[in-house]
């Protein structure tokens, strides 16, 4: 079986255990989606989950962001980790939107990772999932299943990325990332995984996985 055979099995598999998806992080516009993101960074969803309504709260445009204090935004988002770092990384990047693109998120990945604390992973987040335009979002997890599926050979996310992009069609891009998530979540995780219960794995997997 080729891999391309191999990804047209798994599309069906994800839309068998994961038909209908939604993104985990509470947001409702495109700048909370974005501010979401950065905050997701070596957190969890959950975790994100919990601060942002208090955050958006005090300051859900980038106007009003620009205008908080660096150390209450910190305050506030401490329980999801560097907080130093992505507290002035969210008030510098409110500051350029309202500056320089008139209270509005750029929709191009060169203008979103410019912007502070913003990489390619959480630009291609907001392309997809803010603007709908075709990204595939590759972060550790879906790095993970990628070479757990024979998909990818692991070497770095961003030959992972260009694997996913090859191997599925640019218009499943965007859900098929929120269906990994979500599959890797329930029968795929990291830790306590068993392939031979893992619809996927059981079928797809790395030999290496059963030894």
């Amino acid at each position: 079986m080729t891999k391309k055979e191999k990804a047209q099995q798994i599309i069906r598999l994800l839309d068998k255990f994961c038909p209908n998806t939604s993104i985990p992080l509470n947001h409702k516009d495109p700048f909370t989606l974005l501010v979401a993101v950065v905050l997701s960074g070596q957190s969890t969803d959950k975790s994100v989950n919990k601060v942002t309504p208090a955050l958006f709260k005090l300051a859900s445009t980038p106007e009003k962001m620009a205008e908080l204090p660096v150390t209450k935004i910190r305050e506030i988002i401490k329980p999801c980790g560097l907080s130093p770092a992505k507290s002035k990384n969210i008030k510098a990047l409110s500051r350029i939107l309202v500056k320089k693109y008139h209270f509005e998120v750029p929709q191009t990945f060169v203008e979103l990772e410019s912007l502070p604390g913003v990489g390619h992973k959480t630009a291609s987040v907001v392309m997809s999932q803010a603007f709908g335009k075709p990204a595939f979002p590759v972060d550790t997890h879906i790095h993970r299943l990628a070479y757990r599926w024979g998909l990818s050979n692991g070497k770095n996310v961003t030959q992972t990325e260009k694997d996913l992009k090859r191997l599925f069609p640019q218009e499943l891009w965007n859900k098929l990332h929120l269906q990994m998530i979500y599959f890797g979540r329930e029968y795929c995780p990291a830790r306590g995984h068993d392939p031979k219960k893992c619809p996927v794995c059981s079928r797809f997997g790395r030999k290496s996985l059963f030894r």
